[in-house]
């Protein structure tokens, strides 16, 4: 991912593990930082890896009601 500016975001109104992938990048503010890309989804949780220093977190996925468009998939 080269930049938060570089992304279309796509509002969640109400984030689910239907609207989210793995693979799909997501953000609590759109072109806001930090940017994570979904490693797993399981029970209204979201475990991701942030952009910038590749850690990893686990969090309610209703905390991040934006995501990218599919073209920043990849």
């Amino acid at each position: 991912m080269n930049g938060a500016r570089e992304i279309d975001w796509q509002y969640l109104d109400a984030p689910s593990e239907l609207s989210v992938r793995i693979g799909d990048f997501v953000s609590a503010d759109a072109g806001g930082l930090p940017i994570y890309r979904v490693i797993a989804l399981a029970g209204g949780r979201v475990w991701l890896r942030e952009e910038h220093d590749g850690s990893d977190r686990v969090a309610p996925l209703s905390a991040f009601h934006w995501k990218a468009c599919e073209a920043a998939r990849g």
